[in-house]
């Protein structure tokens, strides 16, 4: 079933996007683990769990058998490294296994490998930004994600972590609208966006707010690890697609 709102954006095409959050993360496992914050690890960039990288390749699976693999013309990633590794795992070129996403090698031969489609990394679809995580620095990236363009981002060091306080709900809504205008000037006609559970939520929200979307309640809800959330945008109108993807 579709929902269908006018939104008023400047947008000469069709435009589906894919809202995707990363699989689960060993941060994720430690708040299962523990409910008392300071008995768990902390990480300034976790990676995938065991259950974050089976996520991976059930919806790979799912997708490829779906034909929505094929049709996905651009990938925009968080440049964080769950961000990244739930990138290149469903969406980049077929790996052996997850112990050759996130360290540049495959066949264990450390080579260029290509994009299909092109996954391009952008910190304005990052977490919420709070003191503690960070990202690694961009020299780094490259080296363990040698199918992502890291072009978009311009200093080689994380600055964005450095905040005294956790980012409010408005300023991470204000930077998913300014993102989804970023994405409806583009040439793509269908994007995937992986990215994190506070900020695509906020930025559904804001859409509806903001453009008075009627966007049903249960699709403005947390995101599970790996589901996926669709939108399909026209020139006047923002249509909220089945969600025939989720993976809880």
């Amino acid at each position: 079933m579709e929902t269908t709102a006018t939104a008023p954006y400047h947008s000469n095409q069709k435009l589906v996007i894919h809202l995707v959050r990363h699989a689960h993360g060993l941060h994720n496992l430690e708040s299962e683990r523990h409910r008392d914050p300071l008995k768990r690890i902390q990480y300034a960039d976790p990676e995938l769990s065991p259950l974050g990288w089976q996520q991976v390749r059930e919806q790979r699976k799912d997708l490829s058998a779906s034909g929505l693999l094929e049709r996905i013309e651009l990938v925009v990633t968080s440049p964080l490294t769950r961000t990244l590794q739930t990138s290149v795992g469903i969406f980049g070129s077929p790996l052996k296994d997850e112990k050759t996403v996130g360290n540049g090698y495959q066949n264990g031969i450390k080579t260029p490998i290509f994009n299909h489609p092109p996954i391009i990394a952008s910190e304005l679809c990052r977490e919420r930004l709070s003191k503690g995580r960070s990202r690694g620095t961009i020299s780094q990236c490259r080296s363990r994600f040698p199918q992502v363009d890291f072009s978009l981002i311009e200093r080689e060091d994380d600055i964005l972590w450095e905040a005294d306080e956790r980012e409010s709900n408005e300023s991470v809504a204000a930077k998913g609208i300014k993102f989804i205008k970023w994405l409806l000037a583009r040439k793509e006609k269908e994007i995937a966006v992986v990215s994190h559970g506070v900020f695509l939520q906020q930025t559904l929200i804001a859409l509806k707010n903001e453009f008075d979307a009627s966007i049903e309640k249960e699709f403005l809800t947390p995101f599970g690890n790996c589901e996926i959330r669709s939108l399909k945008f026209f020139r006047e109108s923002v249509v909220r697609l089945g969600q025939d993807y989720k993976k809880n």
